[in-house]
């Protein structure tokens, strides 16, 4: 098991009013490691991740990114510090192209303050990260096509490709499978697998199958708190996890 922790969870908190959406919850996600997080709606798992990306203050508790206590950072200050977001919703530019989606994303962890002048699209540094982005998610061949005439598995590549823009090291990764079909959901598990080595990635899933294919660890959330944290199989055999969730089907 990989030892560079990249992200760490320590006891998290998260209260809207009396609700506690999320109940003391710790986990960690190293380089070269895929770690699943799974549960039910209104488990927690989305408010979870969005603490982790910086998009809410925790109640109490600790966020450390690469060593770093970044509980107190803006989420554009974590981006710039290594870490990348995608989300339940696609959230590309239809209206541009796949390329200039792609250089965006890169403009935003690559400003240039002092070439305020200059022209965006002209800038070999951000237009070279985007063309790495897009050959390593595999849709380089469609940078010149409009993002909004894409199938919904490219657009979620393309999200990946945007992700990968911003030069992460740790990625956050919110069901990049929904809605996809069987080789758009084959597709998607090689992309994940060809990023593993130099990332690690938190992954929010619903598909289970998915999940048991490409998962190294697996936190299960109930009622915004952690039942079980182990490896696939582990979890799969584990009694209250099947009660709760996965459900007798798995647990042969």
């Amino acid at each position: 098991m990989p030892t560079d922790v990249l992200l760490r969870a320590n006891e998290i908190t998260r209260r809207f009013g009396g609700l506690k959406a999320v109940d003391n919850v710790s986990l960690d996600v190293a380089r070269g490691e895929v770690h699943a997080l799974i549960g039910t709606n209104g488990a927690g798992k989305s408010t979870l991740v969005n603490v982790l990306a910086g998009e809410l203050a925790p109640t109490s508790g600790r966020v450390e990114l690469l060593g770093h206590d970044v509980t107190q950072w803006s989420q554009p200050r974590r981006a710039r510090a290594g870490l990348g977001r995608t989300y339940q919703r696609t959230t590309i530019f239809p209206r541009f192209t796949v390329l200039e989606n792609c250089r965006l994303a890169a403009q935003a962890r690559h400003q240039r303050p002092v070439a305020l002048l200059d022209a965006a699209a002209a800038c070999a540094t951000t237009l070279a990260l985007a063309h790495d982005a897009l050959a390593r998610a595999g849709i380089d061949a469609l940078a010149g096509r409009m993002a909004g005439s894409l199938a919904h598995g490219q657009k979620r590549q393309l999200e990946i490709a945007m992700c990968l823009a911003t030069a992460p090291q740790m990625l956050l990764l919110d069901e990049p499978l929904a809605g996809m079909g069987p080789e758009e959901s084959t597709r998607m598990i090689e992309l994940l697998a060809a990023l593993k080595p130099g990332h690690g990635m938190l992954l929010v899933e619903h598909d289970m199958d998915a999940v048991f294919r490409i998962a190294d660890r697996i936190t299960v959330m109930v009622d915004g708190a952690v039942l079980a944290t182990g490896a696939p199989q582990d979890v799969r055999d584990n009694q209250d996890v099947q009660t709760a969730y996965l459900g007798e089907a798995l647990s042969g």
